[in-house]
């Protein structure tokens, strides 16, 4: 099915797994992501993970500043496409983009949609401490995520799954979905359901500080923030004004207790009243080093039962 000419529009790591296994199995003509971004003390350019992976294939690449003023537009409608796919390409496409293909714009979206329409999906699953997730193949629009619907395949999230962890699930899936549904398109066999929008939700990117532990929710919902937040950004609660990443832990019962005190530090962690519950941290990342265990922190470092991480106090609740 080489004949098949495809454009593909991604950006993160998410998006790789699918450009792989497209360009195998289909003519990808020409792959469209964001501009290299300045990182790192240097502030040297530095391509996107789908720039790197195009490159390694041999694949032509574009990288507009802009969607609307009709060059990209043009450009795609002298490739004649059959496709345009997206996964994670990170900014919404016109119209006269979407009209380009001669069969279908397609997107891969990583939640069951209607569910966690928006930039942050995966996140929100994990946050939100949701018990499955899944993969949308869906026809675009101008919307945001609201397309009909030709692929849809859930997976469970385990109760200690990281974000990350789900990531790479989803990706891989994902990109063994979308070869499906470009040969259920070109065969006339593709599904096409509408999205039941009173059931729809939006998955809001991460905010400005939201990775700091908040000690007056229970212990569940830190846990799932703790999960939801690795790798990336890494949650974290402050401890005499210096910051404490947390990467790992578990949610215990416990007599109430103002949140936020340090109830055990020993072998078994660092447990931490919570409002509901205690969480007994595990593995820690003190700033400027290596993530260590919390034996290992407390080794070198004196917490005492009594102590207070994070912000303030407040009365623990039953």
């Amino acid at each position: 099915m080489k004949d098949i000419r495809i454009v593909f529009m991604g950006t993160p790591d998410f998006a790789v797994p699918a450009l792989c296994k497209l360009a195998e199995a289909f003519s990808v003509m020409l792959v469209v992501t964001q501009p290299d971004r300045r990182r790192g003390r240097g502030q040297t350019p530095s391509p996107t993970p789908v720039k790197k992976i195009a490159e390694e294939l041999m694949l032509p690449v574009s990288q507009p500043t802009r969607l609307r003023d009709g060059v990209l537009a043009a450009h795609l409608s002298g490739l004649a496409p059959d496709l345009v796919i997206t996964a994670a390409y990170g900014r919404l496409l016109p119209a006269e983009i979407l009209a380009v293909p001669k069969i279908a714009s397609l997107n891969i979206h990583a939640s069951l949609l209607p569910r966690y329409r928006g930039a942050a999906p995966i996140h929100r699953a994990v946050i939100n401490g949701d018990s499955v997730s899944g993969v949308t193949i869906m026809y675009m629009d101008t919307g945001m995520d609201t397309g009909d619907i030709l692929l849809q395949q859930s997976v469970p999230i385990g109760p200690d799954s990281t974000t990350g962890e789900l990531h790479d699930i989803l990706a891989a899936l994902g990109s063994d979905m979308i070869v499906q549904a470009v040969r259920d398109v070109m065969s006339g066999k593709a599904a096409r359901v509408k999205q039941d929008d009173t059931m729809a939700s939006t998955a809001l990117p991460l905010r400005p500080g939201e990775e700091e532990i908040d000690w007056s929710v229970d212990a569940a919902g830190i846990h799932n923030l703790v999960r939801g937040m690795n790798p990336w950004p890494g949650a974290y609660t402050l401890f005499n004004e210096k910051r404490l990443k947390i990467w790992g832990g578990r949610a215990e019962d416990a007599s109430p207790a103002p949140c936020g005190r340090i109830l055990e530090a020993g072998d078994e962690g660092i447990l931490v009243a919570a409002g509901k519950g205690a969480y007994r941290i595990g593995k820690l990342q003190p700033p400027g080093k290596r993530v260590m265990s919390a034996s290992e922190y407390l080794c070198g470092n004196i917490l005492q039962p009594g102590e207070t991480l994070g912000r303030r106090d407040c009365d623990g609740g039953p």
